[in-house]
């Protein structure tokens, strides 16, 4: 098991997080004060985030979150090296994991990705690198963040852009809505409304983040 990222300076009270995060729901609570939206330049995190968003297709991320460390404890913690080394008979054992999606699909687009990482990795120097040369222009960005501006709003130019060249290498349930998903939790955008109590402390690790560069 990981350690969880550093905590936030900042403790949101109940009716001051985002409409989905429910306060009576500790785990979702968490995950939205701890870490979705704060930036993140780890390979490992990034490459989680990205299968498991694939895994959601068609579910709750709720229902993904719950069982997140079984994901772990079956893909190897996310390693993306280890899983693309993963076999047939890797994925003949996933698919009877109880603790995880068994959805054959998904289960062999990870592995697919994983090995369609390692060439990201090697082009780029990482999967952070890759992914942070997607970041939204600031200027495109709402004005006002509240759910009624995001329900609206189109998907970024960045988001469609990211998801058409991860399907032009080869990666899968990548569609552009999965994207940008993606680049809402990994805070590549902040997309905690205005009235959020953590979205203070998210801009500001976007602030101070150095964005990995391509080696």
């Amino acid at each position: 098991m990981t350690a969880k990222p550093p905590s936030p300076n900042v403790a949101a009270a109940p009716g001051r997080r985002c409409w989905w995060a429910p306060d009576g729901d500790p785990l979702y609570a968490d995950y939205h004060d701890r870490e979705w939206g704060f930036p993140v330049a780890d390979d490992r995190r990034l490459f989680e985030k990205l299968c498991l968003e694939g895994f959601q297709a068609g579910l709750s991320w709720r229902t993904i979150l719950g069982k997140r460390e079984a994901f772990r404890a079956a893909f190897a913690n996310f390693e993306h090296d280890r899983v693309a080394r993963f076999t047939a008979r890797d994925v003949e054992r996933l698919v009877a994991d109880a603790g995880i999606v068994r959805h054959r699909g998904k289960i062999e687009s990870a592995r697919n990705n994983a090995r369609r990482a390692r060439d990201v990795v090697r082009e780029f120097g990482s999967l952070a690198a890759y992914f942070w040369t997607f970041e939204p222009v600031a200027i495109r960005r709402p004005r006002t963040v509240t759910r009624e501006s995001l329900a609206s709003a189109k998907l970024p130019d960045e988001a469609v852009a990211l998801s058409k060249d991860l399907k032009k290498r080869g990666f899968t349930f990548v569609g552009p809505t999965t994207v940008h998903a993606f680049m809402q939790a990994m805070g590549l955008v902040d997309d905690h409304v205005d009235d959020c109590d953590v979205r203070a402390a998210a801009e500001k690790a976007r602030r101070d983040f150095v964005r990995p560069r391509p080696a």
